[in-house]
């Protein structure tokens, strides 16, 4: 269990549609354990797997005190929809308006494999939507208006992280000063 870099815009991971999670075993357990403890550390709300690298389709989630995780999900939204900033921790620092539905049920697996159905609505389905696209290869901004993807992607290329493959932290320990 670890604390994992996490891969930036660019990364060509996170564009590319991930696999659909067959076995459920310790690896897979490790892999939730360090998304839940890269998610809280970064801090965010969620984590999808391509994020840091790893092609699965699973992710974790922080939203109102309450953390989990979901594997192979899928969703039905509802038709009413919020307006809300959004931001993404492959996308550090900036946050722009985005459309989503107001209430989504999620359906899909626990790290054993037992089907789990997760209820939300405003900030939960905003988080479920923004990371079972991360699995899909889509970014938030990717669903953006014109006019704010344009001011989005031009933030992006400004960003002092621009260009780099992945977001790493140091480490608040003197004694180990390395990068996590």
């Amino acid at each position: 269990m670890a604390i994992r870099p996490i891969r930036l815009f660019g990364d060509p991971v996170l564009r590319t549609p991930a696999e659909p999670v067959v076995d459920f075993d310790k690896e897979l357990r490790n892999l939730i354990r360090d998304l839940t403890e890269t998610m809280i550390d970064a801090p965010g709300s969620g984590l999808a797997a391509p994020q840091l690298g790893v092609s699965l389709r699973v992710f974790t989630y922080h939203v109102d005190g309450v953390t989990g995780h979901l594997v192979n999900p899928s969703l039905d939204l509802s038709e009413e929809t919020q307006d809300g900033n959004e931001g993404c921790l492959s996308i550090p620092d900036l946050s722009f308006p985005c459309t989503r539905a107001l209430r989504v049920v999620a359906k899909g697996f626990n790290e054993h494999g037992e089907p789990v159905e997760l209820e939300g609505s405003e900030v939960l389905a905003r988080c479920v939507q923004h990371e079972t696209d991360h699995l899909d290869g889509i970014l938030f901004v990717d669903r953006l208006d014109r006019e704010q993807r344009k001011a989005a992607l031009r933030a992006i290329r400004q960003a002092e992280w621009a260009g780099q493959a992945v977001r790493v932290k140091q480490s608040p320990h003197a004694t180990f000063g390395a990068a996590l």
